[in-house]
């Protein structure tokens, strides 16, 4: 077994700070690795030590695996946690710690290579006797076998890149006259985002819900399941509500499902916290769809359920430890939902929103969770994701856990930039919301009705707050009318408050 006492983060935003807390209560030095543009950021002086890596640009910093290989060295640092996103599904990163020495926190690089390639894990899973969705098992060489592909399968279908992830590089074709554009399109995005244009073709599932279970599995040959998390609210491919357990599953169903993710992991000698996510249609048959080989993004709602520390786990894990959790010992309790919290402007087709933080009100209370990086001052580059927090509720049961929602999202305020809050809320106010009838066509079927609910409850505020200021503004004018230079300014608010004895002087 490894002792890890130093681990470098190399990632950056609320990701890199939920790591170095974990780290802090298992008493391991923690390493920041910062590009020009993050000098401010929290993770950077919430870390016992810090280095700059680099420009602003992902590519000459956080994507920089010889700068970050070279801090790591420097520092004598034991381990490197990827995070999620950037170099967490790297194999050549994963490689390049092994060869120096450096525990990389997650699978193995051949575990990387087999399951971040689509077309590799959809063969995978069939020798595994994993269900897929019915599609090809090599990359499409034209656009003229992709019209034949479609017309064997049949409409509609989705053109995937098959080294895709995080909504990219995705086109759904529904007719003859979408294929050409859509294949196009899908290799050319993936060429620009993952340096592969290599695609391929799945049936498109109808009315799918995007269901998902978190695995763990050790060096000793243990794999264990998490149960699952219901990701179906989607907008352009990227989850933005997140929630535990499914609404949408039964024991029966949960069972098969977390059997065939144990299936799929120990397949390819799984090791560390992974992802198996499947697309589950109407009638609740379930197909394999993709690991990812990392933390989530939401992995904060499978702890709240379980009361299990995911980071912990994988620091354990990677130190050699075997499990000590056991498949029998996992049992969900109350429920969990997840919000994205972004930096964009809902009202300019989300446009991301840079600029510095003004104020920040986070809600607190029983069952509320905050995974964030921001502050007041602090300001928002314009090179990164725009999610900025994870706002993370729990309670008893999903009706309790969304009244909660309703309170904390109430209280959360975020001034000086955009944010996606007031979007969040009319989400979790629609009736197929709140009862649970959902999938991952939810938002194209609300559109409208998010969007204008978005509109009204931003312009509602505004216009409060100035019809607010502009009676006191007149009520002042004229009640201090005539009164000398050198007098208090009187004001009807403040008479009131003494009356009632809200106000002291």
């Amino acid at each position: 077994m490894t002792n890890i006492k130093k681990i470098l983060i190399a990632n950056r935003g609320e990701i890199a700070v939920r790591i170095m807390r974990s780290c802090k209560e298992m008493r391991i030095n923690t390493v920041a690795v910062f590009s020009q543009a993050d000098r401010t950021a929290k993770h950077v002086w919430y870390a016992d030590e810090a280095y700059c890596i680099g420009e602003a640009p992902s590519k000459e910093s956080y994507l920089n695996i010889e700068k970050i290989i070279e801090i790591a060295k420097k520092c004598k640092a034991d381990a490197v946690h990827p995070g999620y996103g950037f170099l967490s599904e790297n194999a050549r990163f994963a490689l390049r710690c092994r060869r120096e020495g450096i525990v990389f926190i997650g699978p193995s690089p051949e575990t990387m290579d087999t399951m971040g390639d689509k077309i590799s894990a959809r063969k995978q899973m069939i020798k595994a006797g994993v269900p897929v969705v019915p599609g090809t098992e090599k990359g499409l060489s034209s656009e003229e076998e992709a019209m034949e592909v479609c017309r064997q399968i049949g409409f509609p279908v989705m053109l995937k890149a098959s080294m895709g992830g995080g909504g990219k590089g995705i086109r759904l074709i529904q007719h003859e006259n979408e294929v050409k554009e859509a294949y196009l399109n899908a290799k050319s995005e993936s060429l620009s985002s993952f340096g592969d244009d290599t695609v391929y073709i799945e049936k498109f599932v109808e009315e799918p819900h995007h269901i998902e279970f978190q695995v763990l599995g050790d060096t000793h040959g243990n794999v264990i399941h998490l149960c699952e998390r219901e990701c179906s609210i989607q907008r352009r491919n990227q989850k933005i509500v997140e929630e535990s357990p499914s609404p949408f599953m039964t024991s029966e169903l949960r069972l098969e499902m977390g059997k065939k993710a144990v299936m799929a992991a120990r397949s390819v000698g799984y090791v560390g916290a992974g992802t198996v996510e499947f697309l589950v249609d109407k009638h609740r048959n379930f197909f394999f769809l993709e690991m990812n080989t990392r933390l989530q993004v939401e992995h904060p709602i499978t702890e709240e359920v379980l009361g299990i520390d995911l980071v912990k786990e994988q620091i354990k894990i990677a130190g050699g430890q075997p499990l000590s959790l056991k498949q029998e010992d996992i049992r969900q309790r109350g429920h969990a939902i997840e919000l994205r919290i972004c930096a964009e402007d809902a009202e300019m087709n989300f446009m991301p929103s840079s600029g510095t933080i003004k104020s920040v009100i986070e809600p607190n209370g029983i069952g509320v969770r905050i995974d964030s990086y921001v502050y007041e001052g602090y300001e928002i580059p314009i090179h990164y994701d725009p999610m900025i927090s994870k706002l993370i509720v729990w309670a008893v049961n999903r009706n309790y856990a969304i009244e909660r929602l309703h309170r904390v999202l109430h209280e959360y305020k975020i001034t000086g930039i955009k944010t996606n809050i007031n979007y969040l809320k009319s989400i979790i106010d629609m009736p197929d919301f709140v009862e649970g009838k959902y999938d991952t066509g939810f938002i194209p079927k609300h559109v409208d009705e998010l969007k204008s609910g978005t509109n009204r409850e931003n312009h509602d505020a505004e216009n409060i707050a100035l019809i607010a200021a502009y009676i006191d503004y007149i009520i002042n004018l004229e009640e201090n009318r005539g009164s000398k230079s050198d007098a208090q300014p009187n004001s009807r608010w403040r008479n009131f408050g003494l009356q009632k004895g809200i106000l002291r002087i």
